[in-house]
């Protein structure tokens, strides 16, 4: 009984110091956010447009400019001109793929994945954007190595555009155990052995750090080892991918300096479905997840 009681106030004494040191650091960042948000400019900003889709565009537009960041990720070309109208740019572009599952681990899909991205790429490069997001597709069945060589197939069909026009295909990391079942590109070593094998500048992948801390974990080393491969990045909470704050796992402030250490010039784009039930709720939870990566 002793022994059980010795390891249970030990452990009671850890968590509860594990606490207080979290909650000091989250309730430094609050406080500093209540002043006027200067941002540092070593982290380029920006948010994904579905998860304020209680917003019109024009109002996404005009919250993104008084929180004092320019970019909009996952707007596809019939939603630019509105972006341009308000000096936002396009982080991450969209339109081009199928869906979530159907993706170019399917040669089925190559006739249709070919015609839409040719034309995608003419656009984004015309609009002047740089960043045009693809998926694997879900496995339906398929080993890796099978996934691997259709979507190298289908991708080096269409690679020779994107590097004539300057465009970056982004394939997506998403989670399996959660969000999206049997999706194939759920691992970080599985992107980067088709980067690999592609060898291409103009073909690279999107860090969700959300999802890879769901589905591996590990992510401030995933960054360092693999940062040459990784274009753009996505945040959350884990679990329930909500706001970045005390109540959840990850702790974004060294995550932030990790990539910034690797002289990354891209986006990072906050991608948590905010909970408020307000808009000036949403809003101040983009500005305290802003705050926090603003490192």
């Amino acid at each position: 009984m002793k022994k059980t009681t010795r390891r249970k106030a030990i452990q009671t004494i850890a968590v509860a110091a594990a606490l207080a040191g979290t909650t000091t650091g989250w309730s430094t960042v609050l406080n500093n956010n209540k002043k006027k948000m200067r941002l540092k400019g070593t982290i380029n900003h920006s948010v994904c447009r579905w998860t304020y889709g209680s917003l019109s565009l024009e109002q996404l537009c005009a919250m993104v400019k008084e929180l004092g960041f320019a970019a909009i990720d996952l707007v596809g070309p019939k939603d630019w001109d509105t972006l341009k109208k308000h000096g936002i740019y396009s982080s991450m572009c969209n339109g081009a793929e199928i869906n979530l599952v159907d993706g170019w681990n399917e040669p089925n899909f190559h006739s249709t994945l070919i015609k839409s991205y040719t034309e995608h790429i003419e656009y984004v490069a015309k609009a002047g954007y740089k960043n045009l997001i693809c998926f694997s597709g879900n496995r339906r069945g398929m080993d890796d190595e099978t996934g691997l060589k259709n979507c190298e197939q289908g991708l080096k069909k269409i690679l020779s555009i994107a590097e004539k026009n300057k465009v970056t295909l982004v394939m997506e990391l998403l989670n399996s155990k959660v969000d999206h079942h049997d999706y194939m590109c759920d691992h970080s070593a599985w992107g980067v052995a088709l980067c690999k094998r592609l060898g291409s500048e103009n073909f690279k992948l999107l860090y969700d750090i959300y999802h890879m801390q769901v589905d591996e974990g590990n992510v401030i080393a995933t960054i360092r080892s693999n940062h040459q491969y990784f274009a753009h990045y996505h945040t959350a909470g884990v679990p329930g991918r909500h706001e970045l704050n005390e109540l959840q796992e990850l702790n974004y402030p060294p995550i932030m300096k990790a990539i910034a250490a690797t002289g990354f010039k891209g986006y990072v784009a906050q991608e948590f479905i905010p909970t408020g039930k307000t808009d000036e709720d949403r809003k101040q939870a983009l500005k305290e997840a802003i705050a926090v990566c603003d490192v």
